[in-house]
């Protein structure tokens, strides 16, 4: 049957045969590698779409796979994590079914297993429970994770760093006072130091957990900035990886937008040549981030608006305002426009030379 659930046709011949009632007392098997093999299958079904993640919570096979999580071996606690992790990750009502089942607590006690794989597996689970609402985030924290997940991404694990990074992430985008617990355990520094690592995924989710953590407020930004993220997220804008490129521009628009002293920062680090070089490069709903980055530094003086128009920042916004095809980016380019001409005569002048005001 978990072989069978792999494969989207058979779907529906399964949930017409009745599988989750004949799963589930297979759960509490004699024989481990048919609990196992029943977990499995569980996870594949519920993993497939929300209905069939209902049908795992009305047939109450959550309640016996906390039991077990608690009891079992490690392939066990992988499987049973698993899914959780499936069903928790379609809705905020799945999500709290697995809180409400018991679960936090086992998924919190298998990151403190000596498997990689099983703290793979919790941290997962965890961190698609986290990401739904700040309630269920919160109920995440209150289990004792963020600590423990902190540990996971120091382990050389390269999945098991990704995949923290990405439930600390869940957890810190939803506010001020969730993220702060995020940084209180010491994340910023640890997460700035792997924007250098080779692995593309990793740094694709430690540039976007940073962002999380920044856009909040000026304080939480400034801890960013203090953990030395500057100049190294400025190299990820030229990463042969395009999620790379968009993730590390969108965490330099949340440094940037909240007090000209950050924005003055970005643009001593060289963030405004970075920035003009990433919006001519990028195309799409990959520019957003560059696009609105320029007008936040741009809006806060003369100065900083002079310092766009001299790195060459007009030319790639207005290229943006009359090529790119969505409304909202091409809105963008013309809000950034608008905070660089706004200063004075001399900006204003700038981009009249530019042809941009007929293009307006």
């Amino acid at each position: 049957v978990a072989d069978l659930a792999t494969r989207p046709q058979n779907i529906d011949a399964l949930q017409n045969a009745g599988v989750m009632a004949l799963l589930r007392p297979l759960l509490l098997d004699n024989v481990a590698s048919i609990q196992q093999s029943a977990a499995l299958a569980l996870g594949r079904l519920a993993n497939f779409n929300e209905a069939l993640a209902e049908s795992v919570v009305t047939h109450e096979v959550l309640p016996q796979l906390v039991y077990s999580l608690a009891q079992q071996n490690r392939f066990y606690k992988k499987a049973a994590a698993f899914v959780l992790r499936a069903v928790a990750k379609h809705s905020a009502p799945l999500a709290q079914a697995v809180v409400d089942s018991g679960a936090m607590e086992s998924l919190v006690l298998c990151l403190e297993e000596f498997d990689p794989s099983v703290k793979e597996s919790a941290a997962w689970a965890l961190g698609y429970i986290a990401k739904h609402s700040k309630d269920l985030a919160q109920s995440v924290v209150n289990a004792g994770a963020v600590p423990l997940l902190v540990l996971a991404f120091q382990e050389p694990d390269l999945t098991l760093k990704r995949i923290s990074a990405s439930a600390l992430s869940d957890i810190a985008k939803h506010s001020p006072e969730l993220a702060q617990l995020v940084v209180d355990a010491g994340t910023c520094s640890l997460l700035v130091k792997e924007v250098s690592n080779n692995d593309v995924g990793l740094k694709r989710q430690v540039c976007a957990c940073l962002a999380q953590i920044a856009k909040h407020s000026v304080d939480l930004a400034e801890v960013v900035v203090e953990a030395e993220v500057f100049p190294r997220i400025l190299h990820c804008l030229r990463d042969v990886d395009e999620v790379v490129q968009k993730n590390a521009a969108t965490c330099v628009r949340e440094l940037s937008r909240h007090s000209p002293d950050l924005a003055k920062l970005i643009v001593n680090a060289g963030g405004i040549a970075a920035m003009v070089d990433y919006v001519q490069e990028a195309r799409g709903n990959a520019r957003l981030p560059g696009i609105m980055t320029l007008g936040y530094i741009s809006a806060f003086s003369e100065t900083l608006a002079l310092a766009v128009v001299v790195s060459r920042g007009i030319p790639p916004l207005k290229d943006a305002l009359i090529n790119e095809p969505e409304d909202h980016v091409k809105a963008a380019a013309a809000w950034s426009l608008g905070q660089i001409g706004r200063h004075s005569p001399d900006h204003a002048r700038a981009l009249a030379e530019a042809d941009v005001s007929r293009r307006i």
